[in-house]
C-alpha cells in the first residue's frame, strides 16, 4: 500500500523496530551556521513532506528519503512540542532563495523547506531527498530547532560516506570527534515510495 501525503504529514507513529536512545545521550549535537539561504519567503506549503508540493501532480526530482529521529536533552529525555525546520537545495542544486546564484532550473515540485513538531516522545519525521552538492559545498541539510524559552539551535546534517565531506570547509570546522553526531547514513529501503532512510537524533544541551 502506498504512503499517501495525508498519512505522511499526519503520521509520526514509530515504525516497527525504531530504536530508542540510551538513558544518557551524553553528547550534544554540534552547532553550525544557518548559511545564507534560509528562505527569504516561506512557501505556503511548509509541512514535513518536501517532495510533494500542493498543486503539483509530480514529485520532486532526486532520491526520495525518509528522515526521522528524536529530539532529546543530554539525559536522553524527549523534548516535546518543539518546532524543527529543515531546508536544502533541490536535485538541481538550487535553493528557494532570491540570492541563490545558480543557473540550473528550479525544481518546482520540491518544497525546499519544511517544518515538523516533535511529539510526546521527541520524535520527528520528514520526507525529502538525499541532499546533493552545489558549488563549494558537500551535500547537507540545514536544520533549526526552536526550544521554548531558549535561543534557536541551528546545525547542518551531512551524509555518511560522502567523499566531498573531507574537503568541505564547514564540515572541517567541526572537531573530528564530534563529526559523527551530524554525519548520517542514508540507507536503501524496501518501500516503493521511499528509496532511502536516514535516522538521526538531535541532542540539545539545555543547561
Amino acid at each position: 500500500m502506498t504512503l499517501t501525503r495525508r498519512r505522511f504529514v499526519r503520521g509520526l507513529a514509530v515504525a516497527a523496530g525504531w530504536a530508542t536512545l540510551p538513558a544518557m545521550a551524553a553528547f550534544p549535537t554540534p552547532r553550525q551556521s544557518a548559511g545564507p539561504f534560509y528562505p527569504d519567503e516561506i512557501p505556503l506549503d511548509d509541512d514535513n513532506d518536501l517532495v510533494q508540493v500542493k498543486g503539483h501532480a509530480e514529485r520532486a526530482k532526486g532520491r526520495i528519503s525518509d528522515l526521522s529521529g528524536r529530539l532529546v536533552d543530554l539525559s536522553g529525555r524527549p523534548i516535546r512540542d518543539t518546532r524543527i525546520e529543515i531546508w536544502q537545495c533541490d536535485a538541481n542544486g538550487r535553493y528557494r532563495h532570491s540570492r541563490d546564484p545558480g543557473r540550473a532550473p528550479i525544481d518546482a515540485a520540491f518544497q525546499g523547506f519544511g517544518r515538523a513538531v516533535s511529539d510526546s516522545d521527541g520524535r520527528f519525521r520528514f520526507r525529502t531527498i538525499r541532499p546533493v552538492p552545489y558549488p563549494g559545498r558537500t551535500p547537507h541539510i540545514h536544520v533549526a530547532v526552536y526550544p521554548a524559552g531558549d535561543r534557536p539551535f541551528v546545525t547542518q546534517m551531512y551524509v555518511a560516506g560522502e567523499t566531498r565531506n573531507a574537503e568541505d570547509f564547514l564540515y572541517r570546522r567541526i572537531p573530528v570527534e564530534q563529526r559523527e553526531r551530524v554525519t548520517v547514513p542514508f540507507e536503501p529501503t524496501t518501500s516503493p515510495d521511499v528509496e532511502l532512510a536516514a535516522r538521526w537524533d538531535i541532542v540539545l544541551d539545555r543547561g
